[in-house]
């Protein structure tokens, strides 16, 4: 099965008409199901995404590169500081 990678914006945008659906009376399983989502989808999102605004969705994507590149760089470091006491 294709898996599909949803940008930021459509995430958001699919939660709220997922949103909509719900405080008509629909179950989750009818509103992913006409979304075109796994059940477990929507809720995974909706823990990560639920009440954000778009760009508080994207400040959250840059933080979380930001703190990897941070990550990485102190490991490097830490290897070669191993690296130079072992010498």
């Amino acid at each position: 099965m294709k898996r599909n990678r949803f940008k930021v914006e459509e995430i958001i945008r699919i939660l709220c008409e997922a949103e909509v659906h719900l405080s008509r009376g629909k179950s989750v399983a009818q509103v992913s199901r006409e979304l075109g989502i796994m059940e477990q989808t929507y809720y995974r999102w909706r823990k990560e995404y639920g009440g954000m605004k778009v760009s508080q969705a994207r400040r959250l994507k840059e933080l979380e590169q930001e703190n990897a590149r941070l990550k990485r760089a102190v490991a490097d470091s830490s290897h070669e500081l191993k690296k130079l006491a072992v010498r």
